[in-house]
């Protein structure tokens, strides 16, 4: 059983993030969610979470806001992708660039503010050219740093790309992923696999 502690949840407000927001509450920890959306804090407030509005690719603001909230851990379910699944392939850049870029930043700033416990959202499949070249960095970043990587399987059901039946595997429930996520704040370095069997 994880101690209570002070989560910073980057990625507050996407599809899995703010299925986590009240389940680590509910487990007794204090979590600040952040969020690059204004107009989204009286949800996260609504959930328990301290609404953090902030943006992955301002690293001077981002330190701010950990210096502010003072984590001793950090959850990053940063992605940027559209609404509509038609859209991803054109929008693969901006996820590719907050991958790298968001990771970095959010690494940087952990360690400027003494923070040692760090998780990062990643996929449990392989990705074509930059894509998969983005998660490899992502993945890199986060190990040499002592983090955990969370190789999630593709999310279905509500609020997904896939809401209306499975995908192939890898794939995992996106309640299911949610909820397999806390206990893993007790995970050491290295890779975990969120995925539903085969």
């Amino acid at each position: 059983m994880t101690d209570a502690r002070r989560i910073f949840l980057a990625g507050a407000t996407g599809v899995i993030g703010i299925r986590l927001v009240p389940l680590l509450v509910a487990a007794g920890h204090t979590v600040a969610g952040m969020t690059r959306t204004p107009a989204k804090s009286d949800t996260l407030r609504a959930l328990g979470a301290a609404p953090v509005i902030a943006d992955a690719f301002d690293a001077e603001g981002l330190q701010a806001a950990l210096d502010g909230f003072r984590p001793d851990t950090i959850v990053s379910q940063l992605t940027d992708l559209p609404d509509e699944r038609a859209l991803v392939v054109e929008r693969a850049a901006a996820n590719a660039r907050i991958r790298r870029e968001g990771t970095h930043n959010l690494i940087a700033a952990a360690r400027a503010a003494g923070v040692s416990r760090f998780l990062a959202q990643s996929v449990a499949w392989e990705l074509d050219g930059d894509g998969g070249a983005a998660v490899a960095d992502l993945e890199a970043a986060v190990l040499a740093n002592d983090g955990v990587v969370l190789r999630y399987g593709q999310f279905y059901g509500f609020g997904t790309y896939h809401d209306s039946g499975p995908p192939p595997h890898p794939r995992v429930q996106i309640d299911d992923a949610a909820r397999r996520t806390v206990p893993v704040l007790d995970a050491a370095p290295g890779v975990v696999w969120i995925v539903d069997p085969t």
